[in-house]
């Protein structure tokens, strides 16, 4: 059965339903997690973990054995100059400007937490001639010179259709390259900013595939807003 609860002050209460106990995450307590969190915020650093509230932080960061561990670190600020409608992230036109610092400060944090999989991904940058591609092919190299072993995934944005940045993304020593699409063709003009369209995205990870001999690239997209099965099928091919 579903539990409710009642809430707001008095005379305004409203019930609410409460999420079922499957559904519900402990609240992140563990030494390793703490660790994390202090050095971000002392390296002034942002994670997409953070950022959208992820109910799985504390599995992913609080796990006893760190080398299983993963983060998700968001390069060059927190603030996108793209307003995609599925996204909470900040938007602006003139973001503040790229943290010099951002490649040595993540580098070092990755190294500290030892993790074994990280994934970097960023805000779009449009108003950055390269679209912060030297920024994140910077970091990666960093993370590689730092720690070796640790595996790196690149989710990065469109760089506006400049396939020369993701030529230099691809070869910053990654492991794995990803682009995400979305949503079916038919919807990203509903879901996505009006800069990002779906056949641009499809360029992006060709060429990220063929910038390097066994390069792993993936994509993600989301389901539930209204696309058909036919329209997901065809997005397979």
């Amino acid at each position: 059965p579903l539990r409710t609860a009642l809430v707001g002050p008095a005379g305004r209460k409203r019930t609410i339903t409460r999420l079922p106990t499957w559904l519900q995450t402990p609240i992140p307590t563990s030494p390793n997690y703490k660790k994390i969190k202090s050095d971000l915020r002392g390296l002034n650093l942002h994670t997409v973990c953070e950022e959208a509230r992820c109910p799985n932080i504390n599995d992913c960061w609080g796990g006893s054995d760190k080398s299983a561990a993963t983060a998700t670190i968001m390069l060059m600020g927190d603030t996108c100059t793209r307003g995609c409608r599925f996204c909470s992230v900040k938007t602006s036109k003139a973001p503040p400007l790229l943290d010099p610092h951002e490649p040595e400060h993540t580098a070092e944090a990755l190294k500290r937490w030892g993790l074994g999989y990280v994934v970097l991904t960023s805000v779009d940058r449009d108003d950055l001639a390269d679209g912060g591609a030297h920024h994140f092919a910077e970091t990666v190299r960093k993370i590689k010179d730092k720690a070796p072993g640790m595996l790196v995934e690149a989710l990065t944005g469109d760089y506006a259709g400049d396939l020369q940045m993701v030529d230099l993304v691809a070869g910053s020593g990654l492991d794995v390259y990803a682009h995400n699409v979305e949503t079916v063709e038919a919807l990203t003009p509903m879901v996505r900013d009006r800069r990002a369209t779906f056949r641009q995205s499809l360029k992006v990870l060709e060429r990220a595939k063929g910038a390097k001999e066994g390069m792993v690239t993936k994509t993600s997209v989301m389901l539930g807003l209204g696309e058909t099965e036919e329209q997901i099928w065809d997005m397979l091919r």
